[in-house]
């Protein structure tokens, strides 16, 4: 039996968004930084951590490519979800004025949500493993021409300055993250009124109109299907995968009946998750 650790992974260094959104949502937890969100699914398997935080998409860049690949192969579950506000703070080393920039260090999906004053100062945008990690690098390597775009709380664990704050395209950049556990924990609906999400991932039938039939189920059932993303599956153009969220949990009458004419134009069928949906999932 695997002892509890108090752990929750997370991918990147201390003081990364994944970093706050673990402090945030488990403040009582020890955050536990990985490498990459392999390393974050790796280390929540083995029993290294208890749970885990990974981004799966933002309003601005869209979704993290790399989960959509991992969770299917994992046998992890949703029991959570985060809606986090992002903020980024361009950050240099003490004293270096915005005129010495000549390269900003972020993740990708930073330097994205952030190209208007990347492109306006004329800057070179360089990849970073993540936000808190080029933080780190700035730091360590002592140039001044280099800033970073990360977290507030990067600023202070790696002694920098920020010169700019704030600094990400528009004020609607929002994260949502998916909090992962070993254990399938269905939450119970209480309340009529609960806002339950279900997740789940399927593999249509090869036959005409599969889709279509597969998914009729959730309209005439009046079930909202708040996401469908479909992506290939094992180096092959015609093995499609399916990643769908719905409003509902698999015992209501309707869920259920949409996700039996589901399962009989599928050829499977998993539900990743049933878990209660953030309060921020209406406001966007």
């Amino acid at each position: 039996m695997i002892q509890r650790t108090n752990r929750i992974a997370f991918q990147g260094d201390f003081g990364a968004n994944s970093d706050m959104a673990c402090r945030d949502v488990f403040p009582g937890m020890e955050p536990l930084p990985c490498p990459t969100f392999e390393d974050a699914f790796t280390a929540l398997e083995t029993g290294e951590a208890d749970l885990a935080m990974i981004p799966i998409e933002n309003t601005i860049a869209g979704r993290v490519a790399d989960i959509h690949y991992l969770l299917p192969l994992s046998r992890l579950n949703i029991i959570g979800e985060y809606f986090m506000p992002i903020r980024f703070q361009l950050m240099v080393l003490p004293g270096v004025e915005t005129s010495e920039i000549r390269t900003v260090h972020s993740h990708i999906h930073a330097l994205g949500q952030c190209r208007q004053i990347i492109r306006a100062n004329g800057w070179k945008p360089v990849v970073a493993g993540d936000t808190a990690g080029a933080a780190k690098l700035v730091a360590e390597q002592g140039d001044r021409s280099m800033a970073a775009l990360a977290p507030r709380l990067a600023a202070g664990l790696y002694g920098l300055d920020i010169v700019a704050e704030n600094v990400e395209d528009t004020d609607n950049n929002v994260t949502r993250f998916v909090i992962l556990s070993r254990d399938e924990q269905w939450v119970k609906r209480e309340r009529d009124d609960d806002m339950i999400v279900t997740t789940f991932i399927f593999n249509v039938r090869n036959i005409p109109a599969a889709l279509y039939k597969a998914l009729g189920g959730f309209a005439t059932n009046g079930i909202n299907m708040t996401k469908l993303e479909s992506y290939q599956i094992g180096g092959r153009f015609v093995a499609t995968q399916f990643y769908a969220d719905i409003e509902g949990h698999p015992d209501d009458e309707p869920v259920r009946r949409a996700l039996e004419e589901l399962r009989f134009f599928s050829e499977k069928v998993r539900i990743l998750g049933v878990y209660m949906g953030h309060e921020m999932r209406h406001q966007l």
